[in-house]
């Protein structure tokens, strides 16, 4: 009894040594651009793998000009739900967490900042990109307000400043965060490396009141990326994207109306079109501008059925130019398409447009050359002599066809078909 005690003892004295010598874990994570359902499913992911690794600490590194608020939400939902401690950190040094990124490092275990950054400005907008009245405005202002306070006492963070970035759009550098009384961020570091050794033996207080130390000493840093559909589509995502995407869905959709059996055209531009939908369900939309872009095709395409000197061209070039600026309704210059790309691309699209559709209206108005009416006026050469009312034969169109005519006609004389009846042919010296 007592050697299997002792046994117990020297296993149990073994795990516990093996335990405390196993290099610790820290999971790392970039999410850069805008928060939206895939950036959500990549950082929940990236939470539940370090979970599962009982990784010692995961820290994100994000820069972010703003989101989705649900998809936030869910972000944080499962910072606050994590095993792992979670560090937020902003950087590297010029770029920003604004909007729901400063929500997101409200949320965080640790929130640190780099030198020559800044986090703030989370007043609310509406995802559609639609003007809200003064009424909602302030309902959605004070939901969010109440959301980011609730964060910012759970992790001890300054209340008072947490809320003026809400309600009154405000930003804070790294070191009026960090120098606030209670501060919002907890550390500043240059880079990923220097943050974990400031957070090498420090303890951090989880959101259920426990105490967790971090031992960070040689930990294994490994690094979390987003899968291949996720890059993908977390790329649609994108305002410029997002908009090629939809010129040339259109584009595509409305070269198959006019020459029916292309295919390709309409399988492509349907394709362009659902991810346009995708990304355009994430961004904060205009519909007028959208409703533009859609009416500068028509314009375009009218151009070429109506006799307007030009006037139908210049208004479907307009309608796509300025459809294309209020597409995007926000005031951050990344959500913004620039002039640089609306030009060329309308331009070129518009060029493009008006010589395929010019192309089908002059194939309609081409004479048919194919059945009996592409037989009639055709001209050809007799084969044998044809007398008044009886039979003989010519050659026409490359093929050997019975004729008839009402006058005498030569072998070798020229004939021109003046009428098909079944399989035989009337015909005309000449």
């Amino acid at each position: 009894m007592k050697t299997l005690l002792a046994l117990g003892i020297v296993a149990a004295a073994t795990l516990g040594a093996a335990a405390a010598d196993r290099t610790p874990i820290v999971r790392t994570a970039t999410v850069d651009g805008i928060i939206h359902p895939v950036a959500s499913e990549f950082m929940q992911s990236a939470i539940a793998r370090a979970d599962a690794e009982g990784a010692a600490l995961i820290v994100f590194t994000l820069h972010t000009p703003g989101g989705l608020l649900d998809s936030t939400r869910d972000i944080n939902n499962a910072i606050l739900a994590a095993k792992t401690p979670v560090a937020v950190f902003v950087g590297p040094a010029g770029y920003r967490a604004a909007s729901a990124g400063f929500l997101i490092t409200m949320a965080a275990d640790i929130a640190a900042m780099a030198p020559g950054t800044h986090i703030g400005a989370a007043h609310p907008v509406a995802g559609d990109g639609q003007k809200v009245d003064e009424t909602m405005a302030k309902k959605m202002a004070s939901d969010t307000a109440a959301y980011a306070r609730t964060l910012a006492a759970q992790r001890g963070r300054n209340v008072t400043l947490v809320e003026q970035a809400v309600t009154e759009s405000r930003s804070f550098t790294e070191q009026e965060a960090a120098g606030a009384t209670p501060p919002l961020v907890d550390v500043i570091a240059t880079d990923v490396p220097d943050l974990l050794k400031k957070l090498d033996g420090r303890t951090v207080k989880r959101l259920n009141g426990a105490a967790t130390t971090l031992t960070l000493t040689n930990a294994e840093v490994r690094p979390t990326e987003m899968t291949f559909a996720q890059q993908v589509l977390s790329a649609i995502a994108h305002p410029q994207i997002a908009y090629l995407l939809l010129t040339l869905g259109t584009l595509g959709l409305t070269i198959e109306l006019w020459s029916p059996g292309a295919v390709v055209p309409g399988v492509a531009g349907g394709i362009c079109l659902l991810l346009a939908f995708f990304a355009l369900q994430v961004l904060p939309v205009n519909y007028a501008g959208l409703l533009l872009i859609i009416l500068g095709f028509i314009l375009l395409v009218l151009e070429v059925k109506v006799t307007s000197h030009g006037v139908l061209a210049v208004g479907g070039i307009a309608g796509l130019i300025f459809g294309s600026l209020m597409l995007i309704d926000s005031p951050l210059p990344e959500m913004q398409i620039g002039l640089r790309l609306i030009l060329p691309v309308t331009l070129t699209l518009a060029a493009i447009l008006l010589f395929l559709v010019t192309i089908g209206v002059r194939a309609q108005a081409q004479p048919a050359t194919t059945g009996e009416s592409g037989m009639l006026h055709a001209s050809g050469r007799a084969l044998t002599p044809i007398a008044p009312g009886e039979v003989g034969r010519v050659a026409t169109h490359g093929e050997i066809w019975m004729a008839t005519a009402s006058e005498s006609i030569g072998e070798g004389d020229l004939v021109t078909v003046t009428g098909v009846r079944g399989l035989t042919l009337t015909v005309r010296r000449g």
